[in-house]
Order: structure tokens, then sequence, then C-alpha cells
């Protein structure tokens, strides 16, 4: 399933070979996981379940990070989800659309699987808002290591590259964007310069590779063990991204980066930092700075800030893709993505998510003040996301045709039981800020679902008012003819569109050329020209039936699809083209009951969406505008 058609509908950076996709990869797949050790191991000794500086803590700790990465990144993330693709795209809502069709024999699992994905993707804003500031503390936090007076700057400095990083991104990142690999590169190897320094210093460290020392931490103080998950779980923060950039990269080059340089460096580091502290105990207030030599601590602060940027940029820019997602796959109001680059066809930038996300990052960064703090709040939201990302990978491997390798279940399982561990762990933070992002995928579920169930009773009382498209003209009869061409928008091209049935009711007239146009949605990320148009001949020279196809990575933009409709025989000359679109909503509830707000609140989301016209790129001067009232 991985191989069918990866290099037909892999988007354009995809292109290249495969030493520079892989550079391309450490700037925008692991800046997250990569900032991690800055303040991962530091929580687990600092945080307000802070363990003791002892061996056996120490070494649970180092043991207890290298196998929870071992076990979800390497062997699940890398080796296993990326063999999962929906057409060479990852990503919960790829991975939704993947399994979705794979159990169309089962329409309850499929509802069952709609909201596991909606969840997980709503989850994922709450993640992609204190991603930006918990990095950018814990980066910053660096100039108060190096000079403690300037303690109070920390906050200040923070808020001003938050601001910076979030201003700059309707321009796109196409200039500086070609540094975050190298960037990425140096950041990796330093860390791995850095960590091989301190393990040089005391090599017994490296015992902890052996899982015993993990066992033995959890057998002595359970108790103590289970609340340290949460803060080793930090150091798999950002593992997510290897399966939603997977269409950006392939899943080769995200592979050698893992395991030719990220993998190595992140553990090089985090035995580093672990050899540190068994060292100088008082190096555990923040021991990723603290591993540099005093001479350097300065520009490691600038390196630091500047991989906390790149992993910023990238969650930045998922969050854009995911919106763009759902609004494609009708769980939110149409949006208008704008493309950043020319080249390169998965930068985009949306307007409303960019200054939304500004506003809740700043507000973290303001309440928290340090990335201590935050890491309270941090990884619920992950953790949530990795656990039904595996529910769905489940389901899917049970769903495919052929029989499910039983090694593999069991693996998965394994995993499973494992990432319940963490959010179980996870959630003990909720009192003390990790209600935040819980409180995000709330709101952003319910606002999803909310579009989707209204949209659909919508969708269903327009079928039913419908006339079937078969035989339409044959009993038309006789009405008065208009020059030019209308365009009516319809959603079942099997139907005549409410807007035309109305038409001929209050206009009482039909334009000498007709075209049903229907734009659907296809269950791929993208589709090639050549496969995205189809036209039906209903009566020679007078209708037509066309259908463009756009996959959900793609906006649609209806000008460009008349255009290609020419190889068809279909010319549109624009002053002569009418463009007929139509409005449904539900009436306000004459009686309040239990639900009656999700009526009010899709009446607000329609209100404040934008209109079919802009959304389609239509001429405003030749739209016209047809609505209808749902009463339920």
């Amino acid at each position: 399933m991985a191989d069918h058609s990866v290099q037909e509908y892999g988007p354009g950076a995809r292109a290249g070979g495969l030493a520079p996709l892989a550079v391309g990869a450490l700037g925008v797949v692991y800046g997250d996981i990569g900032t991690s050790p800055l303040y991962a191991f530091k929580e687990a000794f600092g945080s307000a379940h802070a363990l003791a500086v002892t061996e056996a803590n120490v070494f649970g700790v180092v043991s207890m990070i290298f196998w929870a990465v071992t076990l979800v990144v390497s062997l699940k993330y890398v080796a296993l989800m990326l063999r999962f693709d929906n057409r060479g795209e990852g990503g919960v809502l790829a991975l939704y659309a993947l399994t979705y069709r794979l159990t169309g024999a089962s329409p309850r699992l499929q509802w069952t699987v709609g909201v596991l994905a909606v969840f997980a993707a709503s989850l994922f804003y709450g993640d992609a808002v204190i991603t930006p500031a918990i990095t950018m503390l814990s980066a910053v936090e660096g100039i108060s290591v190096a000079t403690p007076a300037l303690d109070r700057w920390v906050v200040p400095a923070t808020l001003a590259i938050v601001v910076a990083v979030f201003a700059i991104q309707s321009h796109g990142t196409g200039r500086v964007g070609r540094w975050f690999g190298p960037v990425m590169v140096l950041w990796f190897l330093v860390l791995a310069g850095l960590g091989l320094a301190s393990i040089l210093a005391r090599p017994g460290i490296l015992a902890a590779i052996d899982p015993r020392y993990a066992a033995a931490f959890a057998v002595e103080a359970p108790g103590r063990a289970f609340l340290t998950l949460g803060a080793v779980f930090l150091a798999l923060t950002g593992a997510e991204a290897l399966y939603a950039d997977m269409g950006h990269f392939g899943p080769k080059p995200i592979r050698i980066a893992w395991y030719g340089l990220v993998f190595p460096a992140l553990m090089l580091n985090y035995f580093g930092q672990g050899a540190l502290v068994l060292d100088e105990p008082a190096a555990a207030r923040n021991p990723f700075y603290l591993l540099a030599p005093p001479d350097l601590l300065a520009p490691l602060v600038v390196l630091a800030t500047a991989a906390t940027v790149i992993a910023s940029q990238a969650v930045i820019a998922g969050a854009f893709s995911v919106t763009q997602q759902a609004s494609r796959l009708g769980y939110l109001p149409r949006i208008t993505a704008v493309h950043t680059s020319e080249t390169t066809r998965g930068q985009i930038y949306i307007a409303p998510v960019n200054w939304l996300m500004l506003c809740l990052v700043v507000l973290l960064v303001v309440g928290f003040g340090t990335s201590s703090g935050l890491a309270a709040a941090y990884g619920v939201a992950v953790s949530g996301t990795m656990v039904l990302e595996t529910v769905l990978i489940f389901i899917l491997v049970l769903s495919l045709p052929r029989r499910a390798n039983p090694l593999l279940l069991a693996g998965l399982t394994t995993i499973g039981l494992v990432e319940l561990l963490f959010l179980a762990s996870n959630a003990v933070k909720i009192p003390a800020g990790g209600w935040f992002p819980l409180l995000c995928g709330l709101a952003i579920f319910t606002l999803l679902t909310t579009w989707k169930r209204a949209t659909e009773i919508v969708n269903a009382d327009a079928a039913r008012k419908r006339a079937p498209l078969e035989g339409f003209f044959e009993h038309l009869g006789d009405v008065a003819t208009v020059s030019g061409t209308a365009i009516f928008f319809s959603a079942d091209p099997a139907s005549v569109p409410i807007t035309m049935l109305h038409n001929l009711k209050h206009n009482k007239v039909l334009h000498e050329r007709v075209v049903f146009f229907t734009i659907a949605d296809a269950d791929v990320p993208r589709l090639p020209d050549s496969e995205r148009t189809e036209v039906t001949v209903l009566a020679p020279q007078r209708a037509y039936q066309a259908t463009v196809r756009y996959g959900f990575m793609e906006e649609p933009d209806a000008l460009r699809a008349l255009a290609l409709l020419a190889r068809h025989g279909l010319v549109f000359e624009r002053n002569e083209t009418t463009f007929f679109l139509g409005k449904s909503t539900i009436a306000l509830a004459e009686r309040p009951g239990l639900f009656t707000w999700r009526r009010r609140l899709f009446r607000w989301m329609q209100r404040n969406s934008q209109s079919a016209a802009e959304y389609f790129k239509l001429p405003p001067d030749r739209v016209i505008e047809l609505g209808t009232q749902l009463t339920l």
C-alpha cells in the first residue's frame, strides 16, 4: 500500500536527491522532537514531582527515555507507520481517509473511525499552540544560565521572538526555509558533541541502555515512576510530525535522517545530561545548558533559539495544513489558504488560524512564564493523539484485504499499552495546566463535529427536494430562453440543483446553455489534471454535467477548473456566463432544547465563514445566490 503511488502523487517538494530530502526533513520533521533535550530530562528532576538526584533515579530515567524513544518513535512511527500512506501522504486526516475507505462495509465502524480521527486532529491544535511557547521559552532561558541578572528579560525576549515568527508567516518561509535543514544539522551535531563530551567523562552512564534499570526504577517506586513518565514523555513530543510530514519528503529520507543523525544525537545528549547530573547534582536545574563550557553558552543560546523557531515553524505550518484538510473533508466552512511558494506545493498560510494561534501562544508565555510551568500542560494532547493514531492503525491493519500479521498486531498492542501509560501519567498534569490543550481540543472538536453534522442535515434536506436529472430536459416543456451560459453548482451529479429549480420557479427562464457543475472531494491528497475532470452531455449543445475532483490537500479554483473543461469542448466567455450558487441554513428552534446551542453555533460559523463566491474565486459581478432555510 505504501508504494503504489507515492511518486505520482507526491508534492513538488519531493523532487530532488535523497540526501537533500533527508537534510530538509531535519528542519521540517524533526524540529519539535529535536528541541526536547532542552526541557525533557530537566523536568524529571525539577518539576512538581521532582526526583532526588540519585544514581538509581538517573539511570532509571535515562533508560526510560532511551526505550520510550526506541519503542514509540523508532519502531512505531519510523519503522511501522511510514508504511501506511494515503497516496503518499500521512497525518491523522490522511489516515482517516484511508481507514474510512477500507471500512466501507461497516457504517458503525466508519463512524467510530471518523470520531477518533477528528478528535485526534482537534488535540493537535492544543499541541500546536504549546510547542512554540515551551520551546522558545526553554531556549531563551539559557540567557539566565549565562547571566542570572537577565532572568527578568526571558519572557519579554520570548514574546518578541514569538510575535516575529507569526508575523512573517504570510510571507512564507521560502527564503529562510532553505537554511532550516543545515541549521538543524548543526543543532544535532552540537547535541551529539555536548553529550559525547560528558559521556567520556563518565562512560558508565551507557549502562542505562539496559532496560533492567528502567524496570528496577519502576518496581522500587511504582508511584514515583508513574509520575516520572509525564516528564519522560516530553522526549517523544514531535514524533507525530514524522507521519504528518511524510508527503513532503517520503518515508526513506525521513528514516535516513532519523537513524543516521537524529536518534544517535538525541540519545547521546540525554545520556550526556545523565552523566553530568551524576557528577554535579546541582546541574539538574538546567542540565542541557550546563553541558556547554561557559565560553560557548551564548552561541548555544543563539543556536537553540534558532532551532526552536524552526520547530515552531513546522508546527504552525502543520496547523495550517490540518485546517485545510478539515475544510476539504467537510468539517469546517470553506477556508482560503494563501499559497506562499510558487515552487513548493505544501506551503500555505491561513490568516485567522495564524493570528488566533499567536494570541494563544502569547497568553501561554505570559501566563506560565517558564518552560517548567508549561511542561505541566505539555504532553496531554500529544499522548492522546498518539493513542488515537495507534487505534486507527490497528483498525486499518484489521481491515486490510490480506490477513493481519499476528506479530504486527502484538507489537501494536504493546505500543498502545505503553502509550496508555503515558496518557495516564500526563493526565495527572490536568489540574496544573494540562486542562488547556484538552480545552482547546474539545472546543475544536465541537466546532468540527457541529459543522459536519449540520451540513449533513442541510444536504440531506436538499437531496429530498432535488429532482432526478435523468429525463429532466425531455419533460421540461416550453420555457423562455435567454442568451448566455448558466453554471449551477451542484452537490449531486445525479440530481437537478435546487438553485436551478428556484430559478425556473421564480424567474421562469432558462439560459441557452446550462452546465451543472460539481466539485467533488477525492479521498486522496492530490489528483493530476488529467484525472480531474469529467463531462456528460445531457442535451447536445444545450446542457452538460461537469464534475471536477480535488484531493483533500488541494484548494478548489472554479475558474481554473472551467478552463480545464476546454479539452471536453466547453469554452466559457466571462461576460456571458452567470454562476448560480445556493445557500441553506438551519432556522432557529421555536422551543429551546438541550442542543439548541449547536444550531446557534452553526449559524454563527456560517455567518462568519467565507462566501462560496470568494472561496471558488468567482467574479462577484457574475454571481447570483439563492438561499433557503431549513426548519427542523
